[in-house]
């Protein structure tokens, strides 16, 4: 039986970074069926794992991640996605969930063969991650009005990617999780 997880990936954010001005409005756009999946997953007790970059903060711990996007100016986009008191939270240092983290053990000890991706950047985490779960022999759907993007040519070649390279499913997410 393939059992799925839903892997939110960077959306606990300051957006404070150098390309969040180009960010924002396409995180303002995915945030809806983020918060959906969110329901979804949560409503069918299917894992949640948020994969989420330190920002270079090396001493810092979830908790203090999320306390320092609440923080932020965009808190309001923050405050929707937040975890809860089941979600598993996996801290990252480069593009990819599985790079030097924990995720590979986590999704084993889970027996999760399917990930459905969303959160941001497209071109960037999420097709990174993406790679990274084909090449371990994961299944891959990602949500595509869930996903956020800075450049919108290069996430539109991603995803082209990672249906294409990577037989990953790219669905709405009202379907990502079927």
């Amino acid at each position: 039986m393939v059992k799925t997880a839903l892997v939110v990936i960077d959306m606990i954010n300051a957006y404070d970074h150098e390309d969040a001005e180009l960010l924002l409005p396409s995180a303002k756009r995915a945030l809806p069926a983020v918060v959906d999946l969110l329901e979804q997953a949560r409503e069918r007790d299917l894992p949640v794992i948020y994969g989420n970059d330190n920002f270079g903060k090396w001493r810092s711990h979830h908790g203090e991640i999320l306390a320092a996007a609440l923080a932020g100016p965009h808190a309001d986009l923050v405050e929707l996605v937040r975890p809860d008191e089941t979600s598993y939270f996996i801290v990252k240092a480069r593009h990819s969930i599985f790079y030097e983290t924990p995720l590979a053990y986590l999704l084993g000890t889970l027996d999760v063969s399917h990930l459905v991706l969303c959160g941001q950047v497209t071109e960037q985490c999420v097709l990174y991650s993406a790679l990274d779960a084909h090449i371990r022999h994961l299944t891959v759907t990602v949500a595509r009005d869930a996903v956020a993007h800075i450049h919108q040519d290069l996430a539109d070649a991603a995803l082209r990617m990672m249906e294409e390279n990577m037989d990953a499913r790219i669905l709405p997410a009202a379907q990502a999780l079927e």
